[in-house]
Parts: structure tokens; C-alpha cells; sequence
């Protein structure tokens, strides 16, 4: 078995307006490094649209006909302060979703044995009735909807590395005893959300808080005493992982300090867990990434040890 590349050039034209940090260069710099020599064992498809009523067994139906019908005809609309709509919006945010669910069903299937979906825009920051965060439809919890409804899986667990804490997974997870989020973060940062006492219905929300500046040694101590631990307790079926690159060092988002190889680090003890509780079943998100060349980077990294470990 391979690993599975999911993206899709509708992605690439969901424009967000100029000097927009969340912008379709993050995905072509993406999509350019892994067309290197070393990436041509790496099995490819295009990110399906995601059918509608499914996103809407996640999301409020209101919320999602108000989405699809904000999609403007010609420029660019603001759904709230900084996350924008244009024309090919709505199919970009299918596809995102679409990209989570086929690369679920290629693990789960035992086809792949494991996943990146490269798709925009991204999903963490959407509530149940509320976009946000540059996201509009939450890939992650309608991948976990899906595994649920098609393969009949129970428990799944996220986990979330991105440099903002993933308000929506967690208030789509809060009430669900079998969905599991655990979110590392910078703390405090945007959206405010994401205190350690924030623990939903049964535990199974997990935050840990990093402070501006934290790097290899902090997060290599919370992932090894809180993250994994807190992770195996739980004993997942799946693992989605919520892959943003926004942590690094150079981002201009944020104030954390990891290094491309703190990537390279989680995703091997990511893919060690699920070899131990999931059969191997992962399937990484893109999140968010602003610095395009340490995010170029960091994706490289990250997909080259999905393929190698």
C-alpha cells in the first residue's frame, strides 16, 4: 500500500482577494513540490464534490444554504471579517470536503495506507452555524460523518496541530463521547477558544496550550506526557489529522517556533499510534500555512514521511 494524494484545481481558484494570507499560491507551491522525481510512486486523485446533504448532517442545513448562496456571481464577498467568497468558492469548499471523504474511504478500504488531501479552503475554524477563520465548511467532522455513515466506524479522534486552536471541530465534537479532538496551540491566540478546561461531554476534547515562542522541547514534552497518552486512551479507529503548518517558525500568523523537522517528528509518532490503535488508518488535512516557503517545506516533509515510515 501507498500513499494517497487528494487535491483538485477548483481549489487552486477560490480566490480570497488580494494580500489574503489564505491565498492559491499556498496551494500551487504545494502542488509544485510534490511533482519531484521522489514523489512519483505517490498515488494521486482529484478531490470529488462532496455531496451537499452530507455536509449538512454535520453543519445547520440553514447555515449551509446560506453559504452556497453567498457565493457571488462576479468578485469577492465577506461571509465575516476575514473569510471571503468569489465565484468559484462553493466548489472549492466541495471539494475540500469531497478531497476528506475519498481519501477516508482509500484507508478505510485498505487501499492507501495513508492520506494528504492538499484542498482550500480549509476547515477547522467552522462551527456548526458559523464560518469563520478563513473556513466555511468543517473537513474534518464531515471526514469523521462519513467514516461513521459509510464504514461504519465508531470512534475517531482528530488531532489538530495547527497554530490556532480548531474552535469548530471542537463544537462540532463537544457533545459526541465517540469523536476525540485534541488541539496543540498557541495560547493566548486567535480565535480565544481552546483553555485546557474546555474538556466536552466525556473528555474527549484534549487542548494544551503552548506559549509564544515555544519549539522542539515543548512540544515534544506535551505530545509524548499529554498528546499521545491522551490519544491512546481513547482507541480510535481512525485518525484524521488536522495538518496546519502554521506553527512554524517563519509563519507570520503566529509566534511558535517549530522547525520543519518538528513535522517530520509528529507525523512519525502520528502514524506509530495509528499503526497501534487504527491499523494504520490516517488521513492528513491541510490546515493553515502562510509562509509559502516553509510551508512548501514542511508539506514535503511531511508527505515524504507518510510514504517512507
Amino acid at each position: 500500500m501507498a500513499t494517497l494524494f487528494v487535491t483538485h484545481h477548483d481549489c487552486v481558484e477560490h480566490d480570497t482577494g488580494p494580500g489574503h494570507p489564505e491565498c492559491a499560491d499556498r496551494l500551487r507551491v504545494i502542488q509544485r513540490v510534490l511533482e519531484a522525481e521522489e514523489f512519483m510512486f505517490l498515488h494521486r486523485e482529484e478531490a470529488p464534490l462532496a455531496d451537499i446533504d452530507l455536509i449538512k448532517k454535520v453543519h445547520d442545513p440553514a447555515y449551509v444554504d446560506k453559504v452556497m448562496d453567498a457565493i457571488p456571481d462576479h468578485g469577492i464577498s465577506a461571509l465575516d471579517g476575514d473569510t471571503y467568497v468569489s465565484p468559484k468558492s462553493g466548489k472549492a469548499a466541495l471539494r475540500a470536503a469531497g478531497g476528506a471523504c475519498v481519501a477516508v474511504d482509500a484507508v478505510i478500504d485498505g487501499h492507501e495506507r495513508n492520506a494528504f488531501v492538499a484542498t482550500r479552503p480549509p476547515g477547522h475554524h467552522a462551527e456548526y452555524d458559523r464560518a469563520m477563520g478563513f473556513c466555511l465548511f468543517n473537513n474534518a467532522a464531515v471526514a469523521a460523518h462519513h467514516a461513521r455513515a459509510r464504514h461504519g466506524l465508531k470512534r475517531i479522534a482528530v488531532m489538530d496541530f495547527d497554530v490556532h486552536h480548531g474552535n469548530g471541530t471542537q463544537d462540532l465534537f463537544y457533545n459526541d463521547p465517540d469523536l476525540f479532538y485534541c488541539s496543540t496551540h498557541q495560547w493566548p491566540l486567535y480565535p480565544g477558544t481552546g483553555a485546557e478546561t474546555e474538556r466536552g461531554c466525556a473528555n474527549n476534547i484534549l487542548n494544551i496550550g503552548l506559549v509564544a515562542g515555544s519549539g522542539t522541547a515543548e512540544l515534544q514534552d506535551v505530545f509524548t506526557q499529554t498528546v499521545l497518552p491522551g490519544i491512546a486512551a481513547f482507541k480510535p479507529e481512525l485518525l484524521i489529522v488536522s495538518a496546519g503548518f502554521d506553527a512554524h517558525r517563519c509563519d507570520p500568523l503566529a509566534g511558535l517556533s517549530f522547525e520543519t523537522e518538528d513535522f517530520v517528528w509528529m507525523t512519525q509518532q502520528l502514524m506509530a499510534l495509528a499503526d497501534q490503535h487504527c491499523e494504520g488508518r490516517l488521513v492528513s488535512l491541510l490546515e493553515g500555512g502562510y509562509d509559502l516557503p516553509s510551508l512548501a517545506n514542511s508539506v514535503l516533509h511531511h508527505v515524504r514521511t507518510l510514504m517512507t515510515c
